[in-house]
Order: structure tokens, then C-alpha cells, then sequence
């Protein structure tokens, strides 16, 4: 089938539906092409903690990010509600820390970005079985449940005229005179005024095979997380918690999700006893009350890790109207609003709110 588009993305997980939203308001006619169904990778595997595990030891292009879509999640959340009555479960249950020998670091982090905390005094560990360090409490800090979020995101889009094409293998990406000008898919031929690349870990794979010789250092590999779903009351738990490297997540129904692995891989994604054993300990030792609850789910998923975890969003420096948006490794949902806000103020020559720089491809 024959399509044109003022602006194709492919890519369905939260940073490619983000940027068509950002795209679809400012009036373009978006066509969302995946190779699979919408938001069926990494954004739907994570966990939904809206800020990254330590963020005073991330890179300030991260942080830069993440401030601005904290600001963004809450009105995103409600119009998505109200225009879908899919709730995304943006939910400001809090975070507890438990481990912060860089207790100083921060502390000055979140004096800096304006992030309510307290020192987390005894009555946070009556039914934890950990040694704290430092405890820090985020009383503000939220989630959300990434694969609601995801199918409300999708709905909306559809109700306002994106076109998604999902299960389609690309074939061919036309260039003429260092422009992309159509896309072949099995099914579809699409032209095209502009295209963004936003497949997160598949990024690098798809560059070097459509544009083989315009590559640049899209240095972007995938690494597996696993995560377990316990099947627990809603009075179980009633914030996230952080410990060491691994967490816990209440979701508002009861359940919690137990996360999660760093495993390098490759592309494969199947999971294992040993992660799923590794997993249910941490859970079980740090919280003895899900010793009464059934594990009902074991997934993984492949985030798209790059150099210190910061992303690449701008076009590409060899093609004119190709952009790429992906690269966010744990923190797409964090991000993924400030993200999409800047990918489409270059594409429409707006005046972006941050610094572009950290962000190119040729960086």
C-alpha cells in the first residue's frame, strides 16, 4: 500500500510515541512504523520509576532531562486520562533509599533540582530485612505503569490521526541527494519528508544496515533486564524502595515488581532460572512479606545502553532530514517527555529549552 507522511518514526516505544505527540500538535501528519506492536520492548518491560537509580551519579545531560519531564508527567498523565479513561498511573508514592554512602552528593543533588527529601528514620525499616546507609526518603518521587501508559499514549494518537503501521519489516530506505525519500516496507511504501530513527537498542543494527555508508558513532548496545511480578495486596506495600542495585515497585492494585538484572547479552532476551532465582531472594530477604505472595510474572527486556546513559536525540549529520531520538538505557520513561519536547524543537526550528550539544550523534 502507497502512504506519504510529513514525518515517519520508527520506532513505537515511549520516546518514538512521545515525539509524535510532540510532532502531531505542532500540526504534522505523523505515520508510526514498528516491527512489531506499539510499545512492546523496552518501555513496556521496565519498571516506571520516574527518576533514575542514583541520579547524582549520572551525567548532568541525564539530570537536564529528567527535570524537565518530572515537571511534564503530571498534566501528561491526566490529559492522556481524560482523552483515552486509560490511566496511565502516574503515581507520587515516594522512593526510599536505603543505601547512600554518597549521602552528601545527594543531598546537594536534590537541594539543586528542587527534590523534596528527609532523612528516613527507623519506622521505614520495621518489615525491611536490610542495613541502611544513610536512608534517604523522596517523598515525591512517582511512577508509572509503563504498559498502561504506553496503550493510553497509543490511543490518543490514533484517536487524533496518527497512522501506525506495526508488524512491518523494512526492506529499503530510499536517499536522493542526502535526503531520505521513502521508506519499503513488506506491505507499504511510504514517502516521507522527514524520518525519525527512535528504536532504541536496534538503533546502531537498523543505521548500518540502511545507511551503511553514512554511519557516525551511534555507539548504542542492548543490555537484558530481567524483572519478577509479585501478586500482593494493595495494603502490601505502600512506596517504592531502592537497595543497592535492585528495587521494589507497589503498583496501585497491589502488585509489586521485584528488578532488576543488568545482563550483556547480545539481542537475546529469554529469561532465566538464575535471574529469576537471584531476583526472588533480593525480593524475599529485603521485604519477608512477599514470602506469602505468588510470583505471577518473569520477563525481560533489552534496554538500549549508551556511554554514561545519555542519549542521543538530533539529526543525523550526514542525511538532512533524518533524526534519531533513542539511547536512553534505564531511564526512557524519565526521559522520554523532555526528550521528545527537544527532538521535535529541532525538527521545527524552535528554540529548544536545553543545550542540545550533549545530545548529538557526532559527540
Amino acid at each position: 500500500m502507497k502512504h506519504s507522511s510529513d514525518i515517519t518514526i520508527i520506532g513505537g516505544g515511549i520516546n518514538g510515541l512521545l515525539t509524535a505527540k510532540e510532532l502531531m500538535q505542532a500540526g504534522r501528519q505523523v505515520t508510526v512504523l514498528d516491527k512489531s506492536r506499539t510499545g512492546q520492548e523496552s518501555s513496556w518491560a521496565g519498571g516506571g520509576i520516574l527518576l533514575p537509580l542514583y541520579p547524582w551519579r549520572q551525567a548532568q545531560a541525564i539530570t537536564d532531562l529528567v527535570k524537565v519531564s518530572l515537571a511534564k508527567y503530571p498534566l501528561l498523565s491526566r490529559e492522556l486520562y481524560e482523552a483515552t479513561g486509560i490511566d496511565p498511573e502516574w503515581y507520587d508514592c515516594g522512593l526510599l533509599i536505603c543505601k547512600n554512602p554518597d549521602f552528601a552528593q545527594a543531598l546537594d543533588w536534590c537541594v539543586k533540582n528542587d527534590i523534596a527529601y528527609q532523612s528516613a528514620d527507623e519506622r521505614f525499616f520495621s518489615a525491611l530485612h536490610t542495613a541502611p546507609e544513610h536512608p534517604l526518603w523522596l517523598p515525591e518521587i512517582a511512577q508509572a505503569r509503563n504498559p498502561r501508559l504506553l496503550k493510553s499514549l497509543k490511543a490518543f494518537l490514533m484517536t487524533a490521526g496518527v497512522r501506525f503501521l506495526e508488524n512491518r519489516d523494512i526492506t529499503k530506505i530510499a536517499i536522493q541527494h542526502d535526503r531520505v525519500a521513502s521508506i519499503t516496507t513488506t506491505e507499504d511504501a511510504i514517502d516521507t519528508d522527514q524520518l525519525v530513527i527512535a528504536t532504541g537498542a536496534w538503533t546502531g543494527e537498523l543505521l548500518a544496515k540502511h545507511f551503511p555508508e553514512r554511519q557516525q558513532a551511534v555507539d548504542i548496545q542492548p543490555v537484558k533486564g530481567e524483572m519478577l511480578l509479585f501478586e500482593a495486596r494493595p495494603d502490601t506495600l505502600s512506596h517504592m524502595i531502592l537497595d543497592g542495585d535492585q528495587y521494589l515497585i507497589p503498583r496501585r492494585d497491589g502488585r509489586i515488581l521485584a528488578g532488576s538484572t543488568v545482563e550483556q547479552t547480545g539481542f537475546v532476551k529469554e529469561t532465566s532460572a538464575q535471574a529469576k532465582n537471584r531476583l526472588y531472594q533480593f525480593a524475599t530477604q529485603l521485604f519477608p512479606a512477599l514470602l506469602d505472595y505468588p510470583v505471577i510474572a518473569h520477563w525481560a527486556g533489552l534496554r538500549p545502553g549508551t556511554a554514561e546513559g545519555v542519549p542521543y536525540i538530533g539529526r543525523h549529520p550526514q542525511v538532512d532530514n533524518l533524526y534519531i531520538n533513542a539511547g536512553h538505557f534505564r531511564n526512557g520513561l524519565v526521559m522520554g517527555p523532555a526528550s521528545a519536547t527537544l527532538l521535535a524543537d529541532l525538527m521545527l526550528k524552535r528554540t529548544p529549552p536545553l543545550d542540545p550539544t550533549p545530545y548529538q550523534i557526532n559527540r
